[in-house]
């Protein structure tokens, strides 16, 4: 079942663009094979680090036929983010997403038009109904919907409903949802990745380990050993980077130093994100200088 593969690092992975701004998926596939060959225990396509909101449904299907050429016969998570304000838009593009092969739905929490409680519980059975785990995404900074644990403990224990990524900037809900239910808690937060594994969380979905993904995996590897001082410390190494890799809107910075190490051939962004800062530019490249 999907909700015993929502653990470790589970990456969402940028959408690489040419310079002239057409999908290039020849780089998407390269970087889907780095992210198996670095020990990711998944991934998720068209996700917000994907830029999903510039992404149209052709380019999702190619995304997803040069993930699952890169993946071959392996058991590697493919998640397909497939969320909308609309319920039955919602709906439909989590068939699209059954149909084409994923194995799961990554789906926000209604944004903008801040429905009822009762209208999010709504939202997620008929998602669910679709028949294609979910994973729900709670990020109250984005949508203007904040869920409380007992809300989310709702959500969890609707059928389909395989896991929750949850980022609200703490590790209350990981708290007081660990140990109350079978379902998977990722940690969306970054900088909280460490913490929210020491409060009960099975793993995280995170842009960041788009870079060095391997060292991510290694902070998880670590407390799943039972090593937490080796992985706090190993964590603790990546807090710089995370740092600068959200100075700035996401996906911008991680693409640009995806670019400097041959990942992709170009950090192009579609409008309404642009370019990192040439002040940006300048630290994530003494980052990189440092890492040599």
């Amino acid at each position: 079942m999907l909700t015993e593969q929502l653990k470790g690092v589970i990456v969402p992975v940028v959408t690489p663009f040419t310079e002239e701004g057409e999908l290039d998926t020849g780089s998407f596939r390269h970087v889907v094979q780095t992210l198996m060959d670095q020990r990711a225990h998944g991934i998720v396509i068209n996700g917000t680090t994907g830029e999903c909101p510039t992404v149209r449904p052709e380019e999702v299907r190619l995304l997803m036929e040069a993930a699952l050429e890169a993946r071959g016969e392996r058991t590697f998570p493919i998640l397909i983010g497939t969320g909308s304000n609309d319920t039955a838009e919602a709906v439909s593009l989590t068939k699209q997403a059954q149909t084409l092969g994923a194995d799961g739905a990554l789906v926000v929490t209604p944004y903008y038009n801040r429905p009822s409680k009762q209208g999010v519980m709504e939202h997620y059975r008929r998602v669910a109904d679709v028949g294609l785990p979910v994973v729900a995404y709670h990020i109250p900074h984005r949508t203007g919907l904040e869920l409380t644990s007992g809300d989310i403990a709702a959500i969890l224990g609707i059928e389909g409903v395989a896991g929750i990524k949850e980022s609200t900037g703490g590790v209350r809900n990981f708290i007081e949802l660990s140990g109350h239910t079978d379902k998977a808690l990722l940690c969306g937060d970054d900088l909280y990745f460490f913490a929210a594994l020491c409060c009960g969380a099975s793993g995280a979905m995170m842009a960041s380990a788009n870079m060095y993904t391997g060292r991510f995996v290694e902070v998880y590897e670590q407390f799943s050993l039972g090593r937490w001082p080796e992985a706090r410390a190993r964590f603790e190494e990546l807090v710089p980077l995370i740092g600068l890799l959200f100075a700035e809107p996401n996906p911008s910075p991680v693409k640009w130093m995806m670019k400097q190490t041959g990942l992709l051939l170009s950090d192009r962004v579609r409008l309404p994100m642009t370019p990192v800062s040439e002040g940006l530019e300048r630290k994530l490249a003494e980052l990189l200088f440092c890492d040599r």
